[in-house]
């Protein structure tokens, strides 16, 4: 059988009616909802993680569009990230370090220096407390995580709610809230992986993607901002129209890969406003991005070299899946030219992204 026609079907355990919740293999629980005929969601509480999204093709045909590992509790490399909800601070924070309101805070950082994603144990490594949510038009659940005074090197004790909601129109929903009771950055994300040809489909390098942004954040070597935002206009990063991502990474610039931060056109009014396009002409399914962060984070899995397993046993290798991560700008604390981060107490976060989903022929 061709990879990309390849086939998965919904839980035989779902029945279409509220979230039902399950053991998980390793620590916390799953919970899986959704709709028939429409998208169906497996929600792990470790680290807030979309853990599988059955999406239907242009035949009708439910196939499981979200990379994840074999083993759903592997946080000890790369995998850990795989549909996670990351935080305090998703993106870089250069060498670990910030001021706020004149005082320099230090954080856990990775191998290279720099905090990634929250620091060394991130939200994403996390068990979070998962409630259900269902009406005749929305099914899914709500997570909640205390993050305390001084985590991972943060100020201030910050208490997030995430919620991940289906409706029957094939839209899939994460909206964030957060309070804090002292000023602190925070940036959040989901850091799922779509193929839409099936998650062991291979690789996305037929896909089609466009992105909305007439600029772009370059970086250095260790992906950290060397200043300002350029014109997307003559280079490879120029997604302003559908381009398929095996063309896009050819371009000089592109390097093989994307790992960079797209600045979004402006928002008219308070709705989500569209940031992306993804389209694989094998299957026919479409997977529209919009969202209320001005930023974009698009990452081609370049780094991927086999080393981890998906839920089926394939090997994930260079560009099995593409990351379009919503957020604010990577080291934001640190530029004040950007948009700020700082959550202040009596101000709540708010953040909200669409997965909108659909067919072509």
């Amino acid at each position: 059988m061709n990879p990309s026609t390849r086939r998965s079907s919904t839980p035989p355990s779902f029945t279409g009616g509220p979230p039902l919740r399950l053991p998980a293999t390793g620590p916390g629980e799953r919970w899986i909802f959704g709709f028939p005929g429409g998208l169906t969601a497996e929600v792990h509480t470790l680290g807030a993680r979309l853990h599988a999204l059955w999406a239907p093709d242009r035949h009708g045909i439910p196939a499981d569009v979200v990379l994840a590992p074999r083993d759903p509790a592997r946080t000890a490399d790369t995998a850990r990230y795989f549909g996670s909800t990351v935080g305090r601070y998703a993106n870089r924070i250069a060498r670990g370090r910030f001021s706020l309101d004149g005082e320099t805070y230090r954080l856990t950082t990775q191998d290279d220096g720099h905090s990634l994603h929250g620091g060394t144990d991130g939200f994403d490594t996390r068990l979070w407390e998962a409630e259900s949510v269902h009406t005749p038009a929305l099914t899914g659940v709500l997570l909640h995580l205390r993050s305390p005074d001084g985590d991972q090197g943060f100020p201030g004790d910050l208490h997030v709610t995430v919620g991940v909601l289906i409706g029957r129109d094939k839209e899939l929903t994460f909206s964030y809230s957060a309070f804090t009771d002292a000023p602190t950055p925070v940036n959040l994300t989901n850091h799922a992986y779509f193929n839409l040809e099936g998650e062991a489909a291979g690789d996305v390098l037929g896909h089609e993607l466009t992105v909305d942004a007439d600029r772009y954040t370059p970086v250095d070597e260790d992906l950290i901002p060397t200043g300002g935002h350029r014109p997307v206009t003559g280079t490879a990063f120029d997604l302003r129209r559908p381009l398929g991502i095996a063309e896009a990474l050819a371009r000089p610039g592109a390097d093989g890969g994307y790992d960079h931060n797209f600045v979004l056109h402006a928002r008219d009014g308070e709705a989500p406003r569209r940031a992306a396009v993804l389209y694989a002409p094998a299957t026919g399914r479409r997977l529209e991005v919009l969202t209320t962060e001005p930023g974009l984070q698009v990452y081609t899995g370049g780094q991927f070299d086999g080393s981890v397993l998906g839920k089926s046993g394939t090997p994930y290798r260079a560009s099995a899946g593409v990351a379009l991560e919503t957020q604010h700008f990577p080291d934001s604390p640190n530029r004040p030219d950007d948009p700020s981060t700082v959550l202040r107490p009596g101000d709540e976060y708010r953040s909200r992204t669409v997965l909108r989903f659909g067919t072509r022929d």
